[in-house]
């Protein structure tokens, strides 16, 4: 009888998507808080933008430091990120647009779920490019 020990998801798998939890709720607090902030006195765009710099960044460090626990060179490492972050983040400016502007959706309500959609890709996307191990 073969195991199917191997099919179960890793240590590693189970931090990512801890942190991803973590990340999620920094990431839609801060964006929901940035926006009412902000929204008087900047563009969409304008805002849009903060919220995904501060939002990657964050969670390039929580994946850095505590899921893959990179001894990679940091600088090119966080420009990865930002390759695997930044397909998600131009759909979900341009969702946000869509949803927000033009539907007239609550910019809370079209944030959470719009998040979802970099989940899919980040995992692997990290674990075999950003933070891949030579």
């Amino acid at each position: 009888m073969t195991s199917k020990l191997t099919s179960l998801p890793n240590k590693k798998s189970f931090h990512f998507l801890f942190w991803g939890g973590v990340n999620t709720l920094f990431g839609y607090g801060v964006s929901v808080g940035i926006y009412y902030l902000l929204n008087k006195i900047l563009p969409l765009f304008v805002i849009l933008v903060l919220i995904n710099i501060v939002s990657i960044s964050f969670s390039f460090l929580t994946y850095r430091f505590f899921v893959f626990k990179s001894q990679g060179i940091w600088w090119q490492e966080y420009l990865k990120c930002y390759v695997i972050y930044g397909g998600s983040a131009i759909i979900g400016i341009m969702g946000m647009f869509i949803l927000v502007d033009k539907l007239s959706i609550p910019f809370w309500l079209a944030q959470g779920m719009l998040m979802g959609i970099s989940i899919l890709f980040s995992y692997f996307g990290h674990d075999k490019f950003t933070f891949k191990r030579v």
